[in-house]
């Protein structure tokens, strides 16, 4: 479920739920530093899976979030191997170039002592062992990318893919038209070669529908919610039910 209105509040209602997982989205959403931490606190007593997706694949902005405490990351708009092994090299301490498989020199700053990542400094071993504790996933949303998909996901250090067929969908001439089948076979072809990859990979999927289909094809989580539509959508039920005037938009009068 993806947490956009950038309060803790919220945050923690999802957290509670039952839900496997909440997304921090800071690409769409009013989130910055100090909202994604209050986040990251109120969710911190509960079994989800805090993913935070940062607003773009920026080093300085993901070294500023993985100090924060987050370990799950997202990013958006990665439509090649390319941009795939920088944002894996951002995730990562400086260490011996190269190593088995081509492993990427990592490029982070070093700030254990000023981070909540390392409890400041109580988490013993930290710098050894942060990469193996990020997961990083990158999103595929273009025409580009899904082409791209197979090297994408052989870049060591992608965790995983999460396809955006909003996006997706706009990129391929057809805006707004996230059920199109030329969209959805792309979105099921980013799937598959996840599969063949032996990687997980997430759909968003607000449309329970659409969900099922990609959960059947092989996808490994969806995201089926979020928080400010969830709300958007009850408080339209329940004006439409209660309200005297259902189709105002204005503060003035009927049920509160």
């Amino acid at each position: 479920m993806w947490v956009c209105s950038g309060s803790p509040i919220m945050a923690e209602i999802a957290a509670g739920s039952g839900l496997d997982w909440v997304l921090i989205d800071a690409e769409h959403s009013p989130n910055g530093l100090e909202s994604i931490l209050a986040q990251l606190y109120a969710v911190s007593a509960y079994s989800v899976a805090p993913v935070v997706r940062v607003p773009i694949g920026d080093p300085v902005f993901i070294k500023q979030v993985l100090d924060l405490g987050a370990q799950n990351l997202l990013v958006p708009m990665v439509d090649s191997a390319e941009q795939a092994r920088e944002l894996v090299r951002a995730v990562r301490y400086p260490g011996r170039a190269g190593g088995a498989g081509g492993v990427a020199r990592g490029i982070r700053g070093v700030g254990g002592s000023l981070a909540r990542s390392t409890r400041w400094n109580r988490v013993e071993g930290y710098l050894q062992d942060a990469s193996q504790a990020i997961s990083l996933f990158v999103q595929i949303e273009s025409a580009a990318a899904v082409a791209a998909v197979d090297d994408i996901l052989a870049v060591d250090g992608v965790d995983g893919i999460f396809v955006g067929p909003a996006d997706l969908a706009a990129s391929m001439g057809v805006l707004g038209e996230q059920a199109h089948p030329d969209v959805v076979d792309a979105v099921l072809a980013a799937l598959a070669a996840a599969q063949r990859a032996g990687k997980p990979a997430g759909v968003n999927a607000f449309v329970p529908e659409a969900a099922d289909r990609y959960l059947a094809a092989g996808a490994s989580f969806v995201s089926v919610g979020a928080d400010v539509s969830i709300v958007a959508r009850a408080s339209e039920a329940l004006a439409e039910r209660f309200g005297a005037n259902p189709s105002a938009n204005s503060a003035q009068g009927g049920v509160a």
